[in-house]
């Protein structure tokens, strides 16, 4: 799990009060929405906590008309890929 995979778990465990859930056991590429037994088992509630979350601490916004920010939703790892990327966009 990278950096960033780990800060964004520690982000959404906080988020969704999900106590007991340990950010570094957690797969990267597990779904996050689902099957709980597969995944975090989230919801479309958890979703809007997720991307108010999100938008609070790096002032990106995930809309659900954007295809990039649903994708973006398929597990912790494409989520921290699509944080990561805007930043990246503005340092270059």
């Amino acid at each position: 799990m990278t950096q960033e995979e780990l800060d964004l778990a520690h982000l959404l465990i906080n988020a969704l009060n999900l106590e007991g859930k340990d950010p570094a056991t957690i797969d990267p590429v597990a779904p996050l929405f689902g099957d709980y037994g597969t995944g975090w088992g989230l919801d479309s509630i958890d979703a809007l906590e997720i991307a108010l979350a999100i938008q609070q601490r790096y002032g990106i916004e995930l809309r659900a008309d954007d295809e990039l920010s649903r994708n973006a939703f398929s597990s912790l790892q494409e989520l921290a890929r699509f944080v990561a990327q805007p930043r990246a966009q503005q340092a270059s």
